[in-house]
């Protein structure tokens, strides 16, 4: 079995990452984060800097598409952002956090190396996780779903490449809001609420993964895939309710999935936490409406 290219080396001079002062650190049990898709332009990777600069924890999970195997074999496109957010996670494994990689579809080479450890980060498909209150989670990226919904690969690909066209689009939109001094906002993630056959493919996606937590005899699930953050509780045939945890993604809404050392799950916002540091305004862009036009006057006779 041949073994992956090591990473290009970190240039020390490297000014990206924040300087983040020890009182401003968050300290959690565990963090769940996916869908980052670097290797693409689409790629929040300072935001994610920003977001390993500020937090620490015992466990890491990395949910899936970390890297983006199906946009790098189009074109390569690996700015010096993405090569550092790499060598963060990379540091976290120095500093004695324990580093779970489970593969999705658009990193799905990184499956041939399952039960493999590659600079301290072991790689494997799927793993039940314990919380400090004595939840059983079972942790898996979500892809292996895709077929009993009826997706098909060539698909997914055509919606890739839409997808990356929208993002474009959400991309100098949060630009021009970032000037305006307003936080980020996610175009897609937007439509994905609104638009009746997502939230249909959303809702049959969260019921296929509570039902294979069901059968594994987890009390819960984290997962990725659909780029949609979510937490709540949903009924599941043969038992009590199931915990369904999506940690979201690095593209759209750039969220993380966290445990608190009481065993309490949040799901992180982290376009809001800057916000609120930076003091930017959290909030949509504004609904322009409409006025009906007046009726035109009648001449009388």
């Amino acid at each position: 079995m041949t073994q992956p290219p090591p990473l290009p080396p970190l240039d020390p001079s490297s000014t990206i990452s924040p300087v983040v002062l020890p009182q401003d650190v968050r300290v959690y049990r565990t963090i769940w984060i996916s869908d980052i898709h670097l290797g693409t332009r689409g790629c929040q990777a300072e935001m994610l800097l920003d977001f390993l600069a500020h937090t620490r924890s015992e466990y890491l999970y990395l949910v899936g598409d970390i890297v983006d195997g199906w946009r790098l074999k189009r074109r390569w496109y690996w700015p010096a952002t993405h090569n550092e957010v790499m060598h963060a996670i990379l540091r976290r494994v120095q500093d004695g956090t324990r580093v779970f990689y489970l593969p999705g579809n658009h990193d799905e080479a990184a499956r041939d190396y399952l039960n493999l450890r590659f600079g301290g980060v072991l790689v494997i498909d799927s793993l039940t996780h314990e919380t400090m209150d004595g939840k059983r989670l079972l942790v898996i990226h979500g892809d292996q779903f895709d077929a009993v919904m009826g997706y098909s690969k060539w698909l997914g690909h055509l919606g890739d490449i839409l997808y990356t066209l929208i993002l474009s689009i959400n991309g100098v939109f949060n630009k021009a809001r970032r000037r305006m001094g307003f936080s980020y906002w996610s175009l897609s993630a937007y439509l994905k609420r609104k638009v009746k056959n997502a939230v249909q493919l959303i809702t049959a996606y969260k019921k296929f993964l509570v039902l294979e937590a069901r059968r594994s005899g987890a009390d819960g699930i984290v997962c990725g895939h659909i780029h949609f953050a979510e937490m709540k509780q949903m009924g599941a045939p043969g038992g009590p309710d199931i915990l369904y945890c999506n940690d979201g993604d690095w593209v759209e809404s750039c969220t993380a999935l966290v445990e608190h050392a009481d065993g309490r799950l949040e799901i992180l916002r982290w376009g809001d936490e800057m916000a609120k540091r930076e003091g930017l305004v959290a909030k949509p862009p504004r609904r322009r409406r409409w006025r009906k036009a007046p009726p035109p006057e009648q001449n009388g006779a």
